[in-house]
This record gives structure tokens, sequence and C-alpha cells, in this order.
């Protein structure tokens, strides 16, 4: 099940311990780079297209809680 992503409105927040600032996201993308490889053989991402994205899981890095990751508004923030 995908977790929605904070947006400029929102956070989020562990419902156990009240965590805002701290946790473990696990995400899976899918996207298209662009890499140059120097003569030597080293290589750098020049370009990054992300052609899909999705938070798989958010863990509270304070009370290691799954699941109990919820959005609540922002401080200060227009809703």
């Amino acid at each position: 099940m995908a977790v929605p992503a904070p947006t400029a409105g929102t956070r989020w927040r562990c419902t156990l311990c009240g965590n805002l600032t701290r946790f473990d996201v696990t995400r899976s993308s899918r996207v298209v780079e662009y890499v140059h490889l120097d003569l030597a053989g080293e290589s750098r991402v020049e370009e990054q297209e992300v052609l899909s994205e999705s938070i798989e899981s958010v863990r509270c890095r304070w009370c290691d809680a799954a699941d109990q990751v919820e959005l609540v508004d922002r401080p200060g923030a227009e809703v």
C-alpha cells in the first residue's frame, strides 16, 4: 500500500509517539538517467527523469512503529 507524501501544507506524524522529524522511508522509483562515463570509466549522472515514484512504507525512527504514520497539517500553512 502506497503512503501519501507530505505536501507544502502537510507533514508526517507518528500516531504512537508524536514524532514529527525522523522517519525511515522505503521508496520505489522508475527513472531514466543520462550517464556520462569519463575515459577512466568513472560514471556521473548528468540528467535524470523520474517516470514514476511511490512511497511503499514509512517507519517511525523513534519508536519503530510501522503503519502508524499519518499526514497532519503543517502549522502556519494555508489550507
